[in-house]
């Protein structure tokens, strides 16, 4: 499965089949949670919290690939990549493309 954030795939022909997604929502535990907080009083990169969306990302990326897959595509084009706060400590990762069939192998 061939993945990119471009509307085209240089030398292929596509065949567009639609919209897919993959989404999660990741939190940390209360331990984590609480020693990220002090952190925030010195600065600095909260690494706990990068994991957790780094994670979340490739949840994301799984799910839109199985979903891809299910249809029948060669590739996904135009990825983007969103993120929300859905609660504190907790933030919801989408990643949503277009699902391609090369038309020229």
């Amino acid at each position: 499965m061939i993945l990119v954030n471009t509307d085209y795939i240089s030398g292929k022909e596509l065949e567009m089949l639609g919209l897919v997604k993959g989404s999660t929502i990741q939190s940390k535990h209360i331990g984590s949670d609480i020693s990220q907080s002090f952190k925030t009083l010195v600065g600095g990169e909260l690494k706990s919290y990068n994991q957790m969306m780094n994670d979340a990302r490739a949840i994301a990326t799984k799910r839109m690939v199985a979903e891809a897959e299910a249809l029948g595509a060669d590739a996904v084009v135009n990825i983007r990549y969103s993120s929300a706060a859905i609660m504190q400590s907790a933030a919801e990762v989408i990643a949503y493309g277009t699902a391609v069939k090369f038309i020229n192998k």
